[in-house]
């Protein structure tokens, strides 16, 4: 079992999507967490109607700050746009994915993200399997 941590900047869109449709494509054969370097208040309400589409309810969960220990728990850590800010564990495996932030963009603007998400997490737990 691998253990994915996906961190963007404010934990409240990218990260918070790839982890809920990792989790759905890795269905228990590996974990996922999601962070961020400066935290918002929730998750992005475009987001959370993006999310709720295929069936997945992101809106309660809550936004949390990437720590130390949430990057040494990771075997594997996604970034998505934190750069610097994300620490270097040695060891570890880094992916960067270039994606856009979704915040503040209509529902039709989140929808390719989320979509380029999905195939970026069924990808990377075809791989891990």
């Amino acid at each position: 079992m691998s253990r994915v941590l996906f961190v963007c900047l404010h934990n409240a869109g990218r990260s918070h999507m790839s982890q809920a449709l990792f989790e759905r494509v890795a269905d228990g054969r590996h974990e996922a967490r999601s962070a961020g370097t400066t935290p918002a208040d929730r998750v992005h309400a475009e987001v959370a109607a993006a999310m709720a589409e295929l069936g997945i309810d992101v809106s309660g969960r809550t936004p949390q700050k990437l720590t130390t220990e949430l990057a040494e728990w990771a075997d594997i850590v996604v970034t998505m746009g934190c750069g610097d800010e994300c620490p270097y564990i040695p060891g570890k495996r880094y992916i960067d994915w270039d994606l856009q932030d979704p915040s503040g963009l209509p529902l039709e603007g989140v929808r390719p993200i989320r979509d380029e998400i999905a195939r970026r997490v069924e990808q990377l737990a075809a791989e891990l399997d």
